[in-house]
Parts: structure tokens; sequence; C-alpha cells
């Protein structure tokens, strides 16, 4: 027995030093992992920070008084146009008519300034009489159309813009009734210095008559304010617009900036009038200068709330704008931005 623990002990103290050697081992393995891990991480770059934003531009609605049926659309989406260029053609039957009634008064009130120096002849009064029985009759028409249009409206068969027109056309024709009733009086008292006051003012009165729906239907015709593109159509041909509806979305041409958000912190190294430059995107990655011309709080809906009761506090948000320094083709509003801090 005593002679098999000697052969075995030089066996333990192998395995103990090969244990002790692995460990060893293992031990300068680690701590040269966790070396190379610190070095790797003191060197490495940190990932560039950046902000996000997009190319804003200004908009013009096309818009105007008449309401009307669009008749024709001179322009299309995406066209580029000039101030003063017509974009649309709006037609009104019931304005037109309206200016040729009133067109044709005023032609009677000149008629009858022209006349009564001369005296009243029974054709004048006669020819006045009848003038007023036709533009009675006009009335009564038109005040039955009126009243069948209200009763439909009510039933709902027919839209408000009908019953409106019909009544804008009642109003008109009772205003000639009135004025042609006027004229005939004239005729029957004979031509006194208050007649000849009187004429005259008729006068005056259809010019203004026709002047106001003159005014009206210039906007048949709508032109393009500024120069620009074209970037929207609402209506399509041969709807119905109301007055002040909007036609079409005008994107002026000498109006782009940019804007993005910013945390308060970074107010900072962004102050009015500092250029900076933002990268485009969709222009192949092009640099272009800008310069901020507005700073605003954006409020507390867009504050950046801490969350550690201590060591932090609240951020809020401010929205910077900036105008590129020079022109840059094919900048258009809705292309985004990126602001390298």
């Amino acid at each position: 027995a005593m002679a098999t623990d000697s052969n075995n002990t030089p066996s333990l103290r192998q395995e103990e030093k090969a244990d002790r050697s692995l460990i060893v081992t293992m031990a300068i393995v680690t701590m040269v992992v966790a070396l190379v891990a610190i070095i790797g991480f003191c060197l490495m770059d940190k990932p560039e920070e950046f902000i996000e934003g997009q190319v804003e531009g200004t908009n013009i609605r096309i818009s105007g008084k008449l309401p009307g049926r669009v008749a024709e659309f001179y322009v299309e989406e995406g066209d580029a146009v000039h101030a003063g260029d017509t974009l649309v053609r709006i037609h009104s039957s019931v304005v037109e008519a309206q200016l040729m009634q009133a067109e044709a008064m005023q032609e009677v009130a000149r008629s009858q300034d022209r006349k009564v120096d001369r005296g009243t002849r029974v054709q004048i009064v006669q020819g006045a009489y009848d003038l007023w029985q036709q533009a009675k009759a006009a009335a009564t028409i038109t005040k039955k159309t009126y009243d069948r249009m209200e009763r439909l409206y009510a039933e709902g068969v027919m839209t408000e813009q009908k019953r409106d027109e019909a009544k804008a056309a009642y109003d008109a024709a009772v205003a000639a009734e009135n004025a042609a009733r006027s004229q005939y009086d004239l005729a029957k008292s004979g031509a006194q210095k208050e007649d000849r006051q009187s004429a005259a003012a008729m006068v005056q009165a259809a010019t203004g008559g026709v002047e106001q729906v003159q005014a009206v239907l210039a906007d048949a015709y709508l032109t393009a304010p500024a120069d620009g593109t074209i970037d929207q159509i609402y209506p399509e041909t041969g709807e119905l617009v109301g007055t002040g509806t909007p036609i079409m979305n005008l994107l002026k041409a000498d109006k782009r900036w940019i804007t993005f958000n910013v945390r308060e912190e970074m107010l900072n190294d962004l102050r009015m009038g500092d250029k900076i430059k933002v990268m485009v995107p969709a222009l192949g990655k092009k640099e272009i200068e800008t310069e901020i011309y507005y700073i605003r709080n954006m409020g507390s809906y867009a504050t950046w709330r801490a969350t550690k009761t201590t060591g932090s506090w609240d951020s809020r948000t401010f929205e910077i704008k900036a105008r590129p320094t020079e022109e840059v083709d094919g900048l258009r509003p809705g292309m985004s931005i990126i602001y390298n801090k």
C-alpha cells in the first residue's frame, strides 16, 4: 500500500500544476480582452448627431368673387407661371344676365336724360310706360322662379347656391322695375329742374349698377398674382364653385426657407444671423449655406420632460428658420434637410 501512494503523488502534483496554469492562462486572456475592449471604447468615434428638417415655401390660394361653374383651365399642376398669366375661366349665366339687364337700364337712363330737356311727348311717355311694364313682367317671372327655388331648397332638392342665384336675379329685376317706374313718372311730370336732376341721378345709379356687376364678372378670368408653380388644383372642369372658394394653389418662386426644431441647450450655437450649412439628400446630398432669421419657442406642448427628479431638468423646444444665402436650383418645399451639430 505504501508503494502505491508514493507512485500516485507525482501524478497529483502534475494535475495541480496544470490546473494552476489553466487558471493563470484564463486570467491573462480575460485581462487582455478587457484591455482591448477598454482601448477600443476609448478610441471609438462617437456617432454624429444630426437634426432633420425640411424645406418650406410660400403658398397662395387662388380664389375669386364670382360664383359659377369652372369652364376651362389654362394651366395644369406643375406648370410654371408668371404674374398676370390667365389660370382659369369661371362661367356664371346669372351674373351675365344681370350685366345685360344693368346695361339695358343704363341705356334707358341715358336716353331719358337726353330727351328730358326737349319736353315730354306722348311717344316718350308711352315708351317709358312700356319699359316699365316690361321690367314689371320680368320682376314677376323672376319672383315666381325664386319662390320655386325656395320651395325646392326647403325640400332639400335644390342647392343653396342655386337659390341664392335666383334671389339675386329677382332683386335685380325689382331694381330694374323701380328704375323704369321712376322714368315713367318722370316722363309724365315733364322736364322741370328737379326732373333734370333726377334723370342725371338715374344715369349715375344705372352706371353704378353696371360697374358693380362688371367688378364681379372681372373674376371670371383668374390670373396669377406672382411668379411661381401651380402646386395643386382643387375642382374639376364643370364643377360649381362659390364666392371665395379656393380654385388652385400657387407656390411662389422667390420664397424658400428651411425649418427644423432643436432643444434649447443647442441655442448657444444657433443664433440670429448665424450662417449654417445643411445637407439636402434630394439634391445628391448637396450642402447649402443658410442664414438663420427666425427663432421661436414652440411652447409647453413641445417641452422635453426630465425623467429623473434630480440631476436633470426640462428642456424646451425651439423652431429655427433659415434662408439660403443664394439661389439653389431644384430646391422644392417638402424636401428633407440634414443639419450636423
